[in-house]
């Protein structure tokens, strides 16, 4: 971990490391393979989704982070792109994985408090795209990006989370894909 964007080297591949509850950030970032978005940035984002409000509800009360995913969504549309739910009812054989940009995936996670895990979960923004022909968990947990595999493999990953308990997949793609429903096989 260098410096404080949390930024880690690894050969040709962008990610940051957790800091405090910027998840979300992190995941945008790791996503887009470049630092794009800041928590002041994130804090823009929700002052334009709740300007009359005293405490946005898109964000942590403390202004630690812990943003919600309306703000993940602004912020991809801001470059282009759209955050689209997969529905977990479909089978992940119909999703068009060409077509898909990355995966945004929020899952519960333990909180801990240094070494003590404690009896408390939060939800958790994970970042997955493909570089060179390899899918990646670029989780900001992570000391470095993992290898996740090929398309079989993502399948796989993608499956396990599901069956693993409450998460939400996020299909980052660009506007045009979105509208025309191509991220979407026929295929069963």
């Amino acid at each position: 971990m260098s410096g404080s964007s949390g930024r880690h080297e690894a050969p040709g591949i962008y990610h940051e490391r957790q800091r405090l509850e910027l998840c979300a950030v992190h995941a945008l970032n790791n996503v887009l393979q470049e630092r794009i978005f800041t928590q002041e940035t994130a804090d823009e984002i929700c002052k334009r989704l709740a300007p009359d409000t005293r405490w946005n509800p898109h964000r942590s009360f403390l202004g630690t982070g812990n943003y919600d995913v309306n703000v993940i969504m602004a912020a991809l549309q801001s470059v282009g792109l759209e955050a689209l739910w997969w529905d977990k009812r479909r089978p992940i054989e119909q999703l068009s994985l060409a077509e898909v940009f990355g995966f945004i995936i929020n899952v519960p996670s333990n909180v801990c408090l240094g070494f003590l895990s404690l009896p408390v979960r939060r939800r958790h923004w994970i970042a997955v795209r493909q570089l060179d022909g390899v899918y990646y968990n670029l989780d900001s947990k992570l000391k470095a990006p993992t290898p996740i595999g090929g398309e079989a493999d993502l399948r796989i990953f993608l499956q396990e989370i599901l069956s693993e308990g409450p998460c939400e997949v996020l299909l980052v793609v660009p506007h045009e894909t979105g509208e025309a429903g191509n991220w979407l096989s026929t295929v069963r």
